[in-house]
């Protein structure tokens, strides 16, 4: 089934990478944000399916953003992250940089199935 996913990512061409895989498997990226602020208004104005959040953004945290995202709504995420997992919390679902279409295909099938 297509999901429809917000992609929060500072990284342009990684953001442009994930989107064109994503397309590859048939989802649709229904927005992107760059920062912790605007990942919070474009979950509010998108109403995704699924968030895919990098978890250290140069303007914010992504998983500040998604504390403040889950204390309005469930909303199924993965992380995405090249450093630390230090500030993940436990049991997230988590992409280590640098990643491949299996991997990400293996954290989608994850998140869908453990959906909040």
């Amino acid at each position: 089934m297509p999901l429809r996913i917000l992609l929060v990512e500072d990284d342009a061409v990684l953001s442009a990478v994930l989107a064109e895989l994503l397309a590859e498997c048939g989802h649709q990226v229904c927005g992107t944000a760059t920062t912790e602020m605007a990942a919070v208004a474009a979950a509010a104005r998108h109403a995704p399916d699924l968030m895919i959040v990098d978890a250290h953004l140069q303007a914010g945290s992504g998983v500040s953003a998604m504390r403040t995202i889950l204390r309005h709504s469930a909303m199924p995420h993965i992380y995405i992250t090249g450093g630390s997992r230090q500030s993940i919390p436990a049991g997230a679902v988590v992409l280590q940089k640098p990643f491949g279409k299996a991997g990400l295909l293996s954290a989608l099938e994850c998140r869908m199935v453990a959906r909040p």
